[in-house]
């Protein structure tokens, strides 16, 4: 659904014409992988799938919202009466948005807000902060906040952490707000500096696959919650603030310290690893050899694997078959428990890998894959 058809759906809705249009898009993470809540580096591109919103301002103190990919009638909600955990619907992430925005002195005084989305809910891909983010752009230009990108991404977080209940680190939001077409974003989220780095496979004859298994997972749950709380346990039992204040070459002698706190040995490993393998694939990058990338990749999918265990046997299944397809690198991408999984490949590869992976999925009875090219595409912006 274009911007044209969402803003006329709008008017349908609400009776009068949006005072604009906006986009978010929904991002892939290239490597990274659970290091945003340990103070680490992250490297994530936007897709070109993105969460558009028509809005309006209110005066009255009223949010109503209405999404043409959910059953039923606009959700009318009082600004007044917005609390963390009064909503388990997926109207709690607009609302969370509003919510913060007014608990951080914001005068947001209501919204009409109608969404649609192309991005796949479920994978992995951040459905959940591009809406988010898109919400919040529109609210900040409409109520001429001046808020810059990383500004609105921590809004969105505090929004997902504190009113959904969701313990996500600062990457999806980030990237949905902040990320440029043909880049990745290297981001470091202990202090927010950015870096784009150009990102421009097709020039070089590659292609990003993204495998969407459609293992639906959910962050809410207890799973992430363990892997955090671990990851919190780790640093305390070093000494450190966080996970990312342990060098890399000095991680033997940190996971000695460590004793037989096996899952917690598990987690710092993964966490230390990974962020030198971000900070490789970044020199790789700068240096023009995209290929090189692809190892990297594949070591970051048996840390997930093997040390944080997040993966599942659809993952896998899509690494396994890619890489004795010919694939240059794959990994699982997003929190995992499922979603999708990304395959660096020559071009010329690509059907090859497409269908080899789709009689995998077959031969192992698991549902079909949906498999899609990942283009570095825009951040949020206004559309109209």
């Amino acid at each position: 659904m274009g911007p044209q058809q969402v803003a006329e759906r709008f008017t349908e809705l609400y009776g009068t014409q949006p005072e604009g249009v906006w986009a978010a898009p929904g991002r892939v993470n290239l490597i990274g992988e659970h290091t945003d809540y340990n103070d680490g580096f992250v490297m994530p591109f936007a897709l070109p799938h993105q969460v558009i919103a028509a809005v309006s301002r209110r005066d009255d103190g009223i949010l109503r919202v209405h999404s043409a990919d959910v059953e039923g009638g606009a959700v009318e909600l009082r600004l007044d009466a917005l609390a963390p955990g009064s909503d388990e619907n997926w109207t709690a992430y607009p609302a969370g948005v509003v919510w913060a925005l007014r608990e951080a002195g914001h005068g947001v005084t209501g919204a009409d807000v109608h969404l649609a989305s192309t991005v796949p809910t479920g994978a992995g891909l951040s459905s959940s902060a591009a809406l988010e983010v898109v919400v919040a752009l529109a609210l900040d230009d409409l109520y001429e906040l001046g808020l810059p990108g990383w500004k609105l991404a921590r809004l969105c977080q505090r929004a997902e952490n504190v009113y959904v209940g969701a313990p996500t680190g600062i990457m999806d939001q980030t990237a949905s707000a902040c990320c440029e077409e043909g880049h990745a974003l290297f981001l470091d989220t202990r202090d927010l500096s950015q870096r784009q780095i150009p990102f421009d496979l097709a020039a070089e004859g590659l292609r990003l696959l993204v495998v969407d298994t459609r293992v639906k997972h959910a962050h809410s749950n207890g799973e992430y919650g363990k892997r955090r709380a671990g990851c919190e346990k780790g640093a305390a039992l070093l000494g450190v603030d966080a996970l990312r204040d342990i060098p890399y070459a000095e991680l033997d002698a940190a996971l000695a310290r460590l004793g037989d706190e096996e899952e917690v040995v598990r987690l710092v490993r993964h966490v230390v690893t990974e962020d030198e393998r971000v900070e490789r694939v970044v020199e790789l990058l700068r240096a023009g050899r995209p290929r090189a990338i692809g190892p990297v990749l594949t070591e970051g999918h048996a840390s997930l694997r093997d040390d944080f265990r997040i993966s599942c046997p659809e993952l896998d299944l899509v690494v396994d078959t890619a890489l004795a397809s010919g694939a240059l690198g794959a990994r699982m991408t997003g929190g995992g428990f499922g979603g999708s999984a990304i395959v660096l490949a020559e071009a010329t590869d690509v059907d090859t890998l497409t269908k080899a992976v789709h009689e995998a999925f077959a031969a192992a009875d698991f549902t079909p894959p949906r498999v899609f090219e990942a283009v570095p595409s825009a951040g949020a912006r206004r559309l109209s």
